[in-house]
């Protein structure tokens, strides 16, 4: 097998490189704040916390490769694509280490708690899937597995949605990062669920209702999220978090949040797809 930095050929990739070496430094930053205890008052919570938020961040990001590949035609992007699937499986198996750690490697209380603990239970599920994900992720295990392989590697969406659930449970009453990232997980599997020749294939109005349309849904499901999980899981009033979603006196929401990121990709996709019909066709030459 290639190194993650080269191609299957064995050429050295920059863009494989750069995308490589900066899967490190979140673990870096982590692992020099413990030292240097700037973490708080509780330096291995706030790790576990933060480890965990970067695997949920980079299966989001995997998850985002083929639309931005496909939107912007950078097919290249493609080949980062595993690479940052299994930055995402190692910073949860770091989340759980350092899970261990705070329970002074008591691994007796570690598993009762998971196994009755249901957000936790539901946490080492998705690292477990995880973990098959980016253990079969070789270009040896995809001749293997066949057409099988893609079937195996779309739990990759259901994965998605249980972890976002299992950060909501940890996170308790301040979900405004899970709320937010939820938000662009609607996004992503909308983008999915809409048809290639919909999302390119036609004119440019049809492209730019496409993309404006998610936008709207992305942020409007974000809404509804947060208004459903205040709703059923707490004891706030969830009729006055969605009447904050009306006012942007005090700030923007997660679902604002949302449509402005949203938004500002629907502009840059359709730009591109702007400046690829402006290129003059190249014809032939005997």
């Amino acid at each position: 097998m290639a190194p993650p930095w080269r191609d299957r050929r064995g050429r050295f990739l920059p863009l494989k490189a750069a995308v490589l070496a900066s899967l490190f430094i979140p673990g870096v930053l982590y692992g020099f704040w413990l030292a240097t205890g700037e973490l708080g008052a509780r330096p291995i919570l706030a790790a576990i916390h933060g480890t965990g938020l970067w695997a949920i961040r980079f299966l989001l990001i995997s998850l985002a490769i083929t639309p931005f590949a496909r939107a912007l035609d950078w097919p290249s992007l493609l080949l980062v694509r595993r690479n940052v699937g299994v930055a995402s499986a190692c910073y949860a198996v770091a989340h759980l280490f350092l899970y261990v750690v705070d329970q002074k490697f008591a691994l007796l209380t570690v598993i009762s708690e998971i196994a009755l603990r249901f957000y936790l239970t539901i946490g080492f599920v998705a690292l477990l899937v995880l973990l098959s994900l980016a253990a079969t992720s070789t270009d040896a295990w995809v001749k293997r597995l066949g057409r099988d392989w893609k079937r195996l590697h779309r739990l990759a969406y259901p994965l998605g949605a249980v972890a976002l659930l299992h950060f909501y449970i940890q996170s308790k009453l301040n979900v405004g990062q899970p709320v937010f990232v939820s938000g662009l997980f609607v996004w992503l599997m909308a983008w999915r669920a809409v048809p290639e020749a919909w999302r390119r294939g036609r004119g440019i109005g049809v492209t730019a209702a496409v993309y404006g349309g998610l936008a709207v849904v992305a942020g409007v499901a974000t809404a509804g999220l947060e208004f459903a999980w205040y709703g059923l899981a707490t004891r706030v009033n969830p009729w006055r978090v969605l009447y904050a979603n009306e006012a942007i006196a005090r700030g923007l929401r997660p679902a604002h949040w949302v449509v402005v990121v949203t938004a500002a990709l629907a502009l840059m996709f359709i730009a591109r797809r702007l400046m690829r019909t402006s290129q003059p066709v190249r014809r032939a030459t005997a």
